[in-house]
């Protein structure tokens, strides 16, 4: 698939499964899970919104070109391993999962970056 043709589609997956997640954690989770774990699933939600958005606003208005190429697969890289990671350690997994986190979030942060390259790029033209 295409980078082009897979954006939207990034779009709604990560949406979808940013709501499906809320709604598991809110009532398939709560009274199953610590304070802490639920504060972690929590931050793992809301982090997966927000760069769903960061998706839409890269297939949206970034036009094509190789800043919006690395935009859009840095925010689908952040979202598996950052929010991935925390989803896993609020399940219980084994604590050594928390030093993929931080690579998610530099994932992000390259995200933003090449997203605001490409804006600025369109803003150019």
């Amino acid at each position: 698939m295409k980078t082009a043709n897979a954006g939207p589609a990034a779009v709604a997956a990560a949406g979808v499964t940013a709501v499906l997640l809320g709604a598991f954690g809110a009532h398939a989770l709560s009274g199953h899970l610590a304070a802490q774990a639920m504060s972690v699933w929590h931050t793992a939600v809301d982090y997966q919104f927000w760069h769903a958005l960061a998706l839409a606003l890269t297939v949206s208005a970034a036009p094509p070109g190789g800043a919006r190429v690395v935009a859009l697969r840095a925010f689908g890289i952040g979202i598996v391993l950052f929010c991935g990671s925390l989803y896993a350690l609020a399940l219980g997994a084994p604590h050594w999962i928390g030093v993929i986190t931080p690579l998610g979030g530099l994932a992000f942060i390259i995200g933003w970056i090449a997203l605001g390259l490409a804006l600025r790029a369109r803003k150019a033209a």
